[in-house]
């Protein structure tokens, strides 16, 4: 297999696995193009789907089959996909002690405000999912674009990090899991 034709393993991860990690491995599956592989996970899961998130995707026709609220162990016992690439998109996950991942994956920091936690009437919290799945789109799609199989692990960094400071970033500065 050539490098181009390599299939790269992501894992979004968040605190309860609900919304925007979720989001993440919707949209990255969806427009991957088969060149990556998505996984969603939290260090706390709320063990269920936030039904607004699955309403978002499915309004954009992002299919939302298999989509669930998992723990992120699940992702670091023998035989669980190794990961290529890391992104914490809640700043409470980028703080937290992550498991130790197989094979050293690329780590960056996403950060975007949480829909789920928005109150208010429901076209708040509407706009605010639509916002974190906008937000998360912008940022995938730079993503797949970058030249994964020529470019060095120093200056994918640097990408990657910059694409965390997007348009929607919750911090100024990163904080890698």
């Amino acid at each position: 297999m050539l490098a181009d034709d390599r299939v790269y393993n992501v894992l979004f991860l968040c605190t309860g696995n609900s919304a925007r990690s979720i989001l993440g491995e919707a949209v990255l599956n969806h427009v991957g193009q088969g060149r990556f592989r998505a996984y969603s996970a939290g260090s706390t899961p709320k063990g269920a789907v936030h039904p607004m998130t699955l309403e978002t995707l499915a309004k954009v026709g992002i299919p939302v089959d298999g989509l669930r609220s998992k723990a992120w162990d699940e992702f670091a016992v023998p035989g669980a996909p190794k990961m290529d690439f890391i992104f914490t998109v809640c700043d409470n996950a980028a703080g937290e002690t992550c498991p130790i991942w197989p094979g050293q994956p690329m780590t960056a920091h996403w950060g975007i405000e949480d829909p789920a936690a928005v109150e208010g009437p429901e076209f708040k919290q509407r706009a605010a999912f639509e916002d974190a799945l906008r937000y998360l789109r912008n940022r995938i799609g730079a993503f797949i674009n970058l030249p994964l199989a020529s470019i060095d692990r120093m200056a994918l960094n640097s990408k990657l990090e910059g694409i965390g400071a997007m348009d929607g970033t919750t911090t100024k500065s990163s904080n890698v899991a």
